[in-house]
């Protein structure tokens, strides 16, 4: 039944889906440099892997080269999703 508001079910806000939260944690993680884009690649065995380009720009701010790895595994431990970061050559 499509009439779900007669139930006194709530639409959820869009901020709050699961995809949205996931969106602004990986914002979080990657601190002070921008996203620059977002591949998903699907593995032959269905696997899903998130890489993230970061701006190239911020490539020698804070050191983050380093943290790339870091990035990765803080992801997966919050959303349980894998994700590779890397910088884009543009």
């Amino acid at each position: 039944d499509k009439n779900f508001r007669r139930k006194g079910l709530k639409i959820r806000p869009r901020s709050r889906t699961l995809t949205s939260v996931h969106e602004s944690v990986l914002e979080d993680i990657v601190g002070p440099t921008e996203i620059f884009g977002k591949r998903t690649r699907i593995g032959v065995d269905g696997m899903k892997l998130m890489k993230v380009m970061l701006d190239p720009k911020d490539k020698d701010k804070n050191d983050v080269e380093a943290k790339l790895a870091t990035f990765s595994a803080v992801y997966k431990k919050l959303t349980n999703k894998e994700a590779a970061f890397m910088f884009s050559d543009a």
